[in-house]
Order: C-alpha cells, then structure tokens, then sequence
C-alpha cells in the first residue's frame, strides 16, 4: 500500500480529502502544520506528499525546501495543494521543485489521477537504468517522453578518440560533454612550473568535464586518452535540459554525474599530504580498482610509466625507483607495461600509513 503525507492545517479539507485517499486504498499520513509534516516526513519517508501553501509558522514552500535537502526524502514526488491560483504562485511553485499544483476545491478524480500520474513518473526514473552507454540512451529516450526534454538526444553517435588525443583543453568553451563509452581517459592541470597535476582518472560510464560546464561554460582542466577510446559527446543543451527541465530527471542524472566526485576530493588530499611511496601504492590502487573490467579478469593494468607518474605527481625516474622496490618487496609484479598487484593487503596498508 502506498503512503501519502497529507500536510493541511483546515481541520475540514485535511480530514476530507483524506477520506477520499483512504476510500482509493492509499494509507495516509496528516499533518495539520508544516513543521509536523516535515518531522512526518523524516520518519515514515511517504511516497508523496500533498501539501498546503498557505500556513503559519512553516508555509508549503518552506517544507518543499526542507524536504529536498534531505537525502531520503529529496526524490518524493511532491503536489501543492492552495486556494489560491494566481500564475505567480503556480511559477513559484514549479521553479522550487513541486511536481504539480492543484488548487482548492478540487474533484475528487482531479485528484487522484494528479497522485497517480506522479506516482508512476516518479517510479519510472527510480528504478534506475543499466551500466553503461546502453543505460544512458535508456534513460535519455526515457527522459525524452516528456515534453520539456522532447528534443533531447537528437544525435549520440559515438566516434573514435585515439591514445593521447586531447578531448579538450583547460580554457576551452564546453559546447559538449565527453562520455567515455569505452576506454580511459585522465584530467590534469598544469601548474606554473609547467608541471601536470593529474585531477583525475575516467573509464566507461563517466561524463568528463561536466563541473566546468557547470562553473563558467569553460574547461576546468585538459582531458586526454589514456588508450584509444570510444567516445559519445553529449551536447551541452542536452546536459543542462537533464539537469533542470525536470525534478524526477534531474535527481536522477545528478547520481549518474556525481559517481566519481568523492575519489576525486579523496585523491587530491592524497596528492597534498601523502609520500611519493604512498602516493604510488594509491595510485596503484586506484587504477586498479578504476578500472574494473581488468580487474574483474584477474589482470593487471597496462599503463605508460609517464601516464603513471604523472597520476602520482612525480617524475618518472622516481617512479620507476619506487616501482623496483615494491617489486623486490613482492607487493607488485611487473611483466612490460603491465603492473599487476601481488599483495593487495600489504599495498593498502602502505597506502594509508
């Protein structure tokens, strides 16, 4: 049984139009205030929520700004329910977030084919979408069906990028976004000594750049494959119509971008405070586990000693050193390029000393 938080604070109209969900089998949650529903909310975590407009102390708005900045109730579709139907409260409504809007008094059918209809929009972008390019074009033809995103991914053809290709350079105006379909690809920036800092290391699945576009419409560092690489740019209209055209494809799309954001922040800290033999053991680590296809196959990762060092943020002939000693001390193997993990265990611990 699905719940519905009703937040109304006419003793009349809340015990009415609950009435109305409990005869169509839904169970229902009331709050005659808004800071109440809100304490509601954080508990029972609804399926939706029906909320007045205008009420003391805490008004509709306010609890739709509560809500969406709490991680476990931030997707709940969300209907405004007000007697009021000026243009200017429907617009204030829609850009903070609510799904739709009804106004008092209401028929009973308008009603429930409103919940309804959000129920299953919301359900339809929750459920998630398969790993992958594959997964993306599900979710944008899924995206595509509703009307404010109809024009959306007219063209996602994928082209070749091959080793050492620049995808875009820091500075450059972000008229599309990479999508790695396959292969890897690192950011990096470079410092005023004409030094890399690598940012960061992509693989199948992530949008690289996306932050820039975001910031200023410009790059924020330099992409470059790491191995010939099957790439899908994605328009910039496309990437922002995702990201705020629709509240359930916008929640959605924001955990499809934010996958990599953590490793991110936790590999610059290490940058910052780490030895160059710890920085090598996490860098060891994090292709590894980056890259989890070769992983998944029990091989080790083929990866210039340069492309290495440069990740690590030291020159290659210290790497190379670094790699020779954890070589005799039987924590890795080298075979060529490829640098396999003999013991994980023990390149962990040196990593977090």
């Amino acid at each position: 049984m699905r719940t519905i938080l009703l937040i109304e604070d006419d003793a009349d109209m809340r015990e009415n139009t609950a009435e109305i969900l409990e005869l169509a089998d839904y169970r229902v949650l009331k709050a005659d205030n808004g800071r109440r529903g809100v304490e509601i909310a954080r508990k029972e975590v609804p399926d939706l929520v029906l909320c007045d407009i205008m009420m003391p102390d805490l008004d509709g708005y306010g609890v739709l700004h509560m809500l969406s900045r709490i991680p476990a109730t931030a997707e709940v579709p969300f209907i405004f329910l007000s007697a009021k139907a000026e243009r200017s409260d429907v617009r204030k409504g829609m850009e903070l977030g609510a799904d739709d809007y009804l106004t008092k008094p209401f028929e009973e059918g308008e009603l429930l084919n409103a919940i309804e209809g959000r129920l299953k929009r919301s359900e339809l972008f929750r459920k998630g979408f398969e790993n992958g390019f594959d997964g993306l074009n599900q979710f944008m033809d899924q995206a595509k069906g509703l009307d404010a995103l109809k024009h959306i991914g007219q063209d996602r053809k994928t082209r070749r990028v091959e080793k050492k290709d620049v995808l875009f350079h820091e500075g450059d105006e972000m008229r599309t976004v990479p999508y790695i379909v396959h292969g890897k690809v690192r950011t990096f920036k470079i410092n005023n000594d004409g030094k890399e800092l690598v940012t960061g290391l992509h693989g199948e699945g992530d949008f690289v750049g996306f932050m820039g576009l975001l910031e200023n419409g410009r790059a924020m560092e330099t992409a470059e494959a790491l191995e010939a690489c099957d790439v899908a740019f994605i328009p910039r209209e496309d990437l922002l119509a995702l990201l705020y055209k629709d509240r359930d494809v916008s929640i959605r799309f924001i955990k499809i971008l934010a996958r990599n954001v953590k490793e991110r922040e936790e590999h610059l800290l290490q940058l910052a405070y780490s030895s160059v033999r710890q920085r090598v053991a996490q860098a060891l680590l994090r292709v590894h586990d980056r890259y989890a296809d070769e992983k998944a196959a029990g091989l080790g990762v083929h990866i210039s000693r340069e492309d290495l060092a440069s990740i690590v943020g030291t020159a290659t002939e210290s790497l190379i050193r670094c790699l020779t000693d954890l070589k005799e001390e039987g924590l890795i193997d080298t075979l060529g390029r490829e640098i396999r993990i003999v013991d994980k265990s023990g390149l962990q611990k040196l990593a977090h000393r």
